[in-house]
């Protein structure tokens, strides 16, 4: 979203009036933090994991596209579900999915093969 699109949004759902340069400032701030998440290391092993990828319509320069969130879901042993990445494509793909899972693998995601039992 644009700083615009941002400050039309504030307005529409909650009445706020916020300056561009305020939400610009507010963003330069939280960035940072963002990219820190976003390469942050992951635990090693999570009991399960779900990934999934999900098409969306959004507004881009002032054209309406389908774009691809690819979402990875891992719960630990202990429970906790953790949001391991967040990444956004133009289309999804077996060759995108690859640079996701690589992604993963890379921030400390050890692949542990699991023999199933069917009942």
């Amino acid at each position: 979203m644009t700083v615009r699109d941002i400050q039309s949004h504030l307005a529409e759902i909650y009445g706020a009036e916020i300056s561009v340069q305020t939400i610009s400032n507010m963003t330069d701030k939280i960035l940072p933090k963002v990219e820190e998440w976003r390469n942050r290391a992951l635990r090693e092993i999570y009991s399960i994991v779900y990934i999934d990828g999900q098409r969306f319509k959004v507004r881009s320069d002032g054209q309406v596209k389908e774009k691809t969130v690819y979402t990875v879901l891992g719960i630990d042993i202990d429970g906790y579900k953790d949001i391991l990445g967040l990444w956004i494509a133009e289309t999804e793909s077996a060759k995108y999915w690859l640079s996701v899972l690589t992604d993963i693998k890379n921030r400390g995601v050890r692949y542990q093969p699991t023999y199933w039992t069917l009942l």
